[in-house]
């Protein structure tokens, strides 16, 4: 799998749209650590969930 984003770009993640919009803080082999807005730091393993660009 390619992830499509870097530390400081700006993601979404379509399953659970009201945690708003994340910076992306760090990618550790498959583990995205991203801070949203309306939910806080989560660590998202992106094998499992698949996180949008914001444009």
């Amino acid at each position: 799998m390619i992830v499509e984003y870097e530390p400081g770009d700006k993601v979404v993640n379509p399953s659970n749209k009201d945690w708003g919009i994340g910076q992306v803080q760090s990618i550790i082999k498959y583990k995205a650590t991203v801070n949203f807005e309306n939910a806080g730091k989560k660590v998202i393993d992106t094998r499992n969930v698949e996180l949008k660009k914001y444009k």
